[in-house]
């Protein structure tokens, strides 16, 4: 799909026009008198943030002249405005560094996305058919209003919740201000791939709650876990930058990289050495590594410190994981980890990262604790060349902590048994924000049925997808380029940041900033709710609490908050190398860990391989599948596109009977799917690995109906200590039901040159 197809841009004279939509009969367009000045041909570079996933990387956006369809005062029309023609990384920015990821450039088709919703609609027909009407603002906002009072009145406002995706910064205080007063307990923000167990045995390991940012440009020895750097873990732009560095930034200077997974990532693309390890095995092939390490009194045991003393057997030199001990258990041979422990004790600084499948079992959280007591041994621990943390500058009041889990969302709408006592009453009325369950968790947690049990659901989404379509309201966004955004990035950047940008771009339908409508429903509220969210707009709200950060260390030079304001803006946020971390939370548990392998669900004879769900470099876990850029556009190692596929090894589908292209059928003790088969050499034997992103029920005409979704299809698992989706431990096996087809750019995948190690 062409650009000029996409965005529907007509070069229009004359004060009405005849235009063809979709096969409608034509449609007279009034022009409107444009809404601001512009000088004809001359682009302007705004700055701005993406906003389509949580790194937060700094953009500008190349905005000119141009004729567009736009509505104002519920009429369709023809307006002369300022358009957002490109985006790059903005080269000022901490994050991105002038640099920018395929999905952070296709973000520019959710303003001119055909799909969107542009007005705020009311459900029509049965719940979830996707009937809707067209009402105005001021109808959708009583109709919400009357609801939120009718709770009041019934003093039952703890049962309303509000499910949103992952909050930070400015948007999320607002939100949790408006829930608090109104008496609602905190927002649930849920992901697919979620972090909280990092995040967990941070702050068990190091007393830092956050994920980490690692200087990988100042390392000398790199080794990962699962770790998806390059393709989407974590700040993948920023990473992206320090690796370049890392590699070509130190003449005469070279540092190693050794990537341990069972499938083979865009980033062990990268690697000077790929291992295959067995699924399950990187906690004791780190412990291995530390064994090592110490026996040979390479560094000592107590460097490690606070992280050492919760790996249990870390105090008698971790006997039970020499070598020829865990090769067995690792697919490893005892001369490769031996040879990897030494090299990591020779290159100082070295850094393990972990993240990813590893963490999304029953014991990843002994994993990733596993491999910070290895950083630690390693003296890499905010050290240069090791394990950062991000200094988290304050916005505004401090921010509590949001669940993230599905048992949150299971137990908050009533299909789980509350763990507490004190639970909350049964949600009468649910407020949607950019998250979709429906979709990100299997069918074995039937939110479905739960969705349409709910009273009332009102939807701030500017698409209708797999869960929002089930909404009764629908009160659509603007695009991120039309509204103010702000984001503090959690890692990626060594010292503070803080992003704020203004509106790219006016915008083009009857939609209103979700903030601005929250703030809306407070005022109409009165009383407490109305007290502490005094703000008519977003925009007041952002400049009242930027004013913490001048006086900040660092800050930028000012003589009133105006003009810090207006610098600000023009740089595209607020950063600081003079803001430290926070000092680090004390010790709080005695427990000592122990990875012990491969924890699966359903382990069965008939269930032989694990499956391995793998976040889409493009359609990131789904959220992105409607942009048809992404779709289009070759997945970096397979090239396929427009599609969902199976990955099998070489030797596994050869056994199987399974070729290329064949349709195969994945089944669990939860579910099944088909799709062709990949026949993929850097893929463990043992495992069947699918990328998440396709198999919408309802998500626009690009992604709707298109593929498979693993998801479906997963154990309803989670990691015991956090809650999280526990998204690598279900068990399936594979089946071919005839023939398939498969999308391929490129020539199909060639044997990898460690296939035979």
């Amino acid at each position: 799909m062409e650009r000029r197809d996409f965005i529907k841009i007509s070069a229009i004279t004359g004060a009405t026009a005849a235009l063809d939509s979709c096969g409608q009969p034509d449609v007279q367009l009034i022009r409107f008198i444009p809404e601001e000045e512009l000088m004809p041909g001359v682009a302007t570079w705004k700055p701005s943030i993406c906003t389509l996933c949580p790194a937060g990387c700094g953009t500008l956006v190349k905005v000119m002249d141009g004729d567009a369809e736009v509505i104002r005062n519920g009429t369709l029309g023809i307006m002369k405005m300022g358009l957002a023609k490109k985006i790059e990384g903005n080269p000022k920015h901490p994050i991105s560094q002038g640099k920018l990821c395929p999905r952070g450039q296709a973000m520019l088709q959710v303003t001119y996305h055909p799909d969107r919703i542009k007005g705020p609609l009311k459900r029509t027909g049965p719940r979830g058919s996707g009937q809707f009407q067209e009402i105005s603002w001021d109808d959708a906002i009583k109709e919400l209003v009357a609801k939120l009072q009718e709770l009041q009145a019934a003093k039952q406002q703890a049962s309303l919740s509000f499910l949103t995706n992952p909050l930070r910064g400015q948007r999320r205080e607002l939100i949790e201000r408006f829930l608090s007063t109104y008496g609602a307990p905190p927002a649930i923000a849920f992901e697919v791939f979620d972090e909280a167990v990092l995040r967990r045995a941070n702050e068990l390991s190091f007393g830092r709650p956050q994920v980490p940012t690692y200087d990988l440009a100042r390392a000398n020895y790199v080794i990962g876990f699962g770790a998806d750097f390059l393709g989407t873990w974590n700040s993948p732009v920023a990473q992206a930058v320090a690796f370049g560095k890392m590699r070509q930034g130190r003449p005469g200077q070279r540092t190693k990289f050794v990537m341990v997974e069972p499938r083979l990532s865009q980033t062990g693309a990268n690697a000077d050495e790929w291992i295959p390890a067995r699924p399950g095995s990187e906690g004791i092939l780190a412990l291995g590594l530390a064994h090592v390490i110490m026996k040979e009194k390479l560094h000592t045991g107590a460097a490690a410190g606070r992280a050492g003393s919760l790996i249990e057997g870390w105090s008698s030199g971790l006997a039970a994981y020499s070598p020829q001990e865990i090769a067995p258990r690792t697919g490893v041979t005892a001369e490769v980890i031996t040879r990897l422990a030494r090299e990591l004790a020779a290159h100082t600084p070295a850094v393990a990262l972990i993240g990813g499948a590893p963490l999304a079992t029953p014991d990843g959280l002994a994993r990733a604790l596993a491999v910070n007591a290895l950083n630690a041994l390693l003296d890499s621990v905010e050290k240069p060349g090791g394990v950062l943390f991000t200094p988290q500058p304050p916005m505004a009041q401090p921010q509590p902590a949001t669940t993230r889990h599905p048992e949150s969302i299971a137990e908050r709408l009533g299909l789980l048994a509350p763990k507490d006592s004190r639970e909350t009453p049964p949600v009468a009325a649910l407020l949607l924000d950019q998250a979709n369950p429906v979709f990100g968790l299997g069918d074995a947690w039937k939110i479905r049925d739960a969705l349409q049990r709910i009273p009332f659901i009102a939807s701030f989404g500017n698409f209708l997808d797999d869960t929002s379509v089930f909404a009764d309201l629908v009160l659509p966004d603007h695009s991120p380029l039309e509204s103010w955004v702000d984001s503090t990035p959690e890692a990626g950047a060594q010292h503070a940041v803080v992003s704020i940008a203004a509106p790219a771009v006016r915008p083009l339908h009857n939609t209103r900033a979700m903030l601005d409508v929250l703030l809306d429903v407070a005022h109409r509220l009165g009383g407490p709710v109305a007290d502490a969210l005094p703000w008519k707009t977003y925009e007041e709200a952002l400049k009242t609490g930027a004013k913490a950060l001048q006086a900040l260390p660092g800050s930028l030079a000012a003589k009133d908050s105006d003009e810090f304001w207006n610098k600000l803006l023009a740089q595209g946020g607020w950063w600081s190398t003079e803001i430290r971390p926070a000092p680090a939370r004390p010790p709080e548990t005695r427990q000592r860990f122990a990875p012990v392998g491969a924890a699966r669900a359903d382990h069965k004879e008939d269930s032989p391989f694990c499956f391995l769900l793998c976040a889409s470099p493009l359609l990131s876990d789904g959220s992105l599948a409607h942009l048809p850029w992404l779709q289009e556009t070759p997945d970096p190692l397979s090239t396929a596109m427009w599609s969902s596929w199976v990955e099998i090894n070489t030797k596994t589908a050869e056994r199987l009977g399974i070729k290329q292209g064949d349709q195969v059928e994945v089944e669990s003790q939860h579910g099944k799917l088909q799709a062709p088969a990949l026949i993929n050499p850097g893929i463990a034997p043992d495992v069947i690995a699918m990328p998440v992103g396709q198999g919408h029920t309802n998500y626009t005409r690009y992604a709707s109906g298109r593929g498979a979704n693993p998801i479906s299809i997963l154990a309803p698992m989670v990691v015991p200590e956090t809650g999280s989706l526990a998204w690598a431990a279900t068990r399936v096996k594979i089946t071919k039901v005839g023939e398939g087809k498969l999308a391929l750019f490129g020539a199909e995948l060639r044997e990898h040159p460690h296939e035979h190690r």
